[in-house]
């Protein structure tokens, strides 16, 4: 009923609280579909997480423009965020209430996203599944976790952008000649 990459987000955002993680994870399941049905809802899914991490890690303003947009994001997409199990109305009241709280400079802390009944039943399945307890606290001494976008093993990535590089130049000598 759901997508697979939703429940591994959810699991990553309620459990292992590696919102970097749901970032990834969201991001390649959005970009698997053809960029005319690529839907704003997962856009909005991952700022939530992405202003999790920012706030987190005590970047206030960075927190608040990813919020701002998610936020505004499920409002719009309110109906969306129902057909994924999700409590619209809840979600942006709850969102709402945390851009406050960072707004007024608040420290960060661990949230859970309202969900039906529906999306509970299959979320505790796939924890059961994967062997995961339902919810966990953030480890706010997990400086990998914290800082996982500056300390991740990035050496595929940049192998991968390498080969495009070298690539691209081959075409233009190609061209040239």
């Amino acid at each position: 009923m759901y997508p697979q990459p939703y429940l591994d987000y959810l699991i990553q955002f309620h459990v292992e609280r590696d919102y970097f993680e749901c970032h990834e994870i969201l991001e390649e399941y959005w970009k698997s579909a053809p960029p005319h049905e690529r839907q704003p809802v997962w856009v909005g899914l991952i700022q939530i997480s992405v202003a999790l991490y920012h706030q987190r890690r005590g970047n206030q303003a960075g927190a608040i423009k990813m919020l701002t947009s998610a936020i505004s994001l499920v409002k719009k997409h309110h109906l969306d965020i129902q057909k994924l199990g999700l409590d619209s109305d809840s979600l942006a009241s709850l969102l709402e209430e945390r851009l406050t709280e960072m707004q007024n400079g608040q420290p960060y802390r661990s949230m859970s996203l309202p969900m039906s009944d529906a999306l509970k039943q299959a979320y505790q399945e796939a924890c059961t599944m994967q062997n995961h307890p339902e919810h966990r606290d953030s480890d706010m001494q997990d400086a990998y976790l914290l800082n996982k976008h500056t300390l991740r093993d990035r050496s595929e990535v940049m192998a991968e952008r390498q080969h495009q590089l070298q690539k691209r130049e081959a075409r233009r000598n190609n061209e040239s000649n």
